[in-house]
């Protein structure tokens, strides 16, 4: 007999709902963690209907609810001019809350439901599908030792070792740019999200809950994550928002701007025997549009109900989970990739011609499927 039904490797936002979804239905679970303390960045921030859905079944939505910022709505902006705007419905929600508030809230949860499921500091060093049960050899402070499970769940982000030591191909696809992102306090702030398409490049502007914006801004400039990091400030940031957007902000001394790079990848598998890859693991998507976290959510609740269904009876009906979990994150990163599109630097025709698609998205029929779009119906 295996150790745990499941071990889930990783315990980010998506392994840890996984988690709280497997121990909610009486499964003995197992979710190893390396870090021994809560990742505090503040990451993504979107949380979509699908995501709200999913934390809704593991028991914290309501928490959620009473934290986050509910967005009203969204408007798309370039060279001083509103060209579309769209409205978030009381039934299909919209709301913001960072990244590590939601995964407090669900180690919470997971230690409320099973309070031994949770493995700090413990790091995974190789596995092996043994075809009835996979073996996992992981190092808990200095000591090696195997679990054994019916299953394990790969939740190790976008460089997983999990998929690495599978062997599992990581396929590069289209979309990548850099960015800047910085956090500045907005007492006046709305409840609105606004998306700049300027001719030189993209800034968003996302209200967090307690008086707070964040600002992102495509970087033109080239270099790596780190240089940008190091090479800019930011009074270099506020005067390149400022510049784009006429929009004066007031930085407190101490605020450093982040720098990332904004890529795409997808995992050649997502099954391999008694072993599937979740979240990031899975599938990199682009955080402009802020989907993918919700996307891992949505795919750990579908995963539950085969792991369920599977138990004791093989793995009939997994290879299904994996084609409509792989579809899914084509269809969102290449909703991610026309988001990085629509904000990139462009000469005056290349602006022209967008601004017109965009009024043409956000008028008419085409608002109502700029919503179901953003709110990530259908997936």
């Amino acid at each position: 007999m295996p150790d745990h039904d499941v071990v889930i490797v990783g315990a980010g936002p998506v392994g840890l709902l996984l988690g709280c979804l497997l121990a909610q239905r009486g499964m003995d679970v197992a979710v190893c963690e390396k870090r021994t303390g809560a990742d505090e960045r503040s990451r993504a921030i979107g949380i979509h209907p699908p995501g709200l859905d999913a934390l809704d079944a593991a028991g914290i939505g309501d928490r959620v609810r009473a934290e986050a910022l509910a967005l009203e709505g969204g408007d798309v902006l370039s060279r001083g001019r509103t060209l579309a705007s769209v409205d978030f419905t009381r039934d299909r929600p919209v709301l913001v809350l960072p990244q590590h508030r939601t995964g407090a809230l669900l180690r919470e949860r997971l230690e409320q439901v099973d309070a031994a499921a949770l493995r700090s500091g413990c790091d995974a060093l190789a596995v092996r599908d043994e075809d009835e049960f996979v073996r996992l050899t992981v190092d808990i402070g200095g000591h090696r030792r195997e679990l054994t499970s019916s299953f394990l769940v790969a939740a190790d982000g976008v460089r997983s070792g999990t998929r690495e030591m599978l062997g599992v191909g990581w396929q590069r696809r289209r979309g990548t740019a850099d960015y800047l992102m910085m956090d500045v306090p907005a007492p006046a702030a709305d409840s609105r999200a606004r998306l700049y398409c300027e001719p030189g490049g993209l800034v968003e502007s996302f209200p967090l809950p307690g008086g707070t914006r964040r600002w992102v801004v495509r970087n033109a400039s080239g270099g790596s994550a780190a240089a940008a990091s190091a090479r800019w400030n930011a009074a270099d940031l506020r005067a390149a928002i400022e510049e784009r957007t006429g929009v004066g902000l007031t930085v407190p001394d101490g605020v450093r701007p982040t720098a990332f790079r904004a890529a795409q990848h997808l995992a050649a598998r997502t099954v391999v025997g008694r072993v599937f890859l979740l979240g990031d693991a899975a599938h990199e998507i682009s955080p402009i549009g802020g989907q993918g976290m919700n996307l891992g959510w949505l795919d750990a609740l579908r995963l539950a109900d085969r792991i369920e269904q599977s138990l004791g009876r093989g793995t009939t009906g997994l290879r299904g989970f994996e084609r409509r979990s792989r579809r899914a994150a084509r269809r969102t990163q290449s909703r991610a990739r026309f988001y990085m599109a629509m904000g990139a630097p462009a000469q005056p025709l290349v602006v022209h011609t967008r601004e017109l698609l965009i009024r043409v998205l956000g008028s008419g029929a085409g608002n109502g499927r700029m919503a179901d779009t953003i709110t990530m119906k259908g997936l």
